[in-house]
């Protein structure tokens, strides 16, 4: 076969071409990856904090009682929604300091998994939707909400440079959870109970600013401004004022009859895991572990164990 027919026979076969990668592929990628990245950035395992809102009905003794039980779970899913919509506002505000953090580099929005502009977007409509909820439920748990929702809104933007008052508004925001679940079912809320539910935070936001300091050293203040005011020996008196206070006002509730009957036996025995669970966390504070208090009271058994010792003698105390 002469060359030219060679030529020829080869341009007469189809030629096969390799298939092409569907279109849609990286934006399907794309969005699959941003799903559990928005889910992270929620922080759905901050949630436990907001179970604060039954303290005040449980400890009441009428949590079950009526509409209660409902009032105060829908009280929870508000407080789910507005505090995951700040911590989207909060993180793509701090998104430069948080890509030098460490730790926080890791976060959806740092490491460019969640752009700053839908973060912002989805903030906006958790907050929203957490305060219309609340109206719905009760106007006073609405304005409560609302006011959370302010508290952390100039956090965000102005004081947590701000020293001492960076420290106090994350503790009053656990101060309004507690405060919220007696609103929203118009229950009155004992001074003592309201004394605890305002100095424990603070005991345990101090403890964050110090574990903070202490785990970041001389790069502290490039994560966090108010790190560079601070010393350990401040904090370290903030911790102690809080915690006695706490103690002590926890007991004054304990030793204290409610609703015209003397104080229970169990009720005053709840007590004992109360000081030692504060005893337990100010020695992990000491050790540097306060730096997320969640991982703490979910990773450590004998807190566990005294926060369960503690629900039980309530529930006895006040249920039976």
């Amino acid at each position: 076969m002469s060359p030219r027919s060679e030529t020829q026979r080869r341009r007469a076969q189809p030629v096969r071409r390799r298939p092409l990668a569907r279109a849609d592929t990286a934006p399907e990628a794309a969005r699959a990856s941003l799903a559990p990245a928005l889910w992270r950035t929620a922080r759905p395992r901050q949630w436990t904090k907001n179970v604060l809102v039954a303290a005040a009905p449980a400890a009441a003794g009428v949590i079950g009682h009526g509409d209660v039980l409902l009032r105060t779970a829908a009280a929870f899913v508000a407080f789910c929604l507005v505090s995951s919509g700040t911590y989207f506002l909060n993180d793509a505000s701090d998104v430069e300091a948080d890509r030098n953090h460490p730790a926080k580099r890791h976060r959806p929005i740092a490491a460019g998994l969640v752009p700053v502009r839908l973060a912002v977007l989805v903030g906006a409509a958790c907050l929203v939707a957490g305060i219309a909820l609340a109206f719905v439920v009760q106007w006073k748990l609405g304005a409560i909400v609302a006011a959370y929702v302010a508290l952390t809104a100039a956090y965000t933007f102005r004081l947590k440079h701000v020293p001492v008052f960076d420290i106090a508004i994350v503790a009053s925001g656990f101060f309004i959870r507690a405060v919220a679940g007696g609103l929203a079912s118009d229950l009155p809320i004992s001074r003592w109970f309201a004394i605890v539910s305002a100095f424990g935070p603070l005991y345990m936001v101090a403890g964050k600013r110090y574990a903070e300091l202490v785990a970041l050293g001389p790069e502290a203040a490039r994560t966090r401004a108010t790190l560079g005011v601070y010393t350990k020996g401040y904090l370290t008196q903030i911790i102690t004022i809080a915690g006695g206070v706490t103690i002590l006002a926890f007991c004054l509730w304990a030793f204290e009859g409610h609703g015209g009957h003397p104080a229970s036996t169990w009720t005053t025995l709840s007590v004992v895991p109360v000081v030692l669970a504060i005893m337990r966390y100010g020695l992990l504070i000491d050790q540097g572990h306060g730096e997320e208090p969640e991982e703490i009271v979910l990773g450590d058994r004998q807190l566990q164990l005294l926060g369960l010792s503690f629900v039980l003698l309530l529930v006895l105390g006040v249920y039976l």
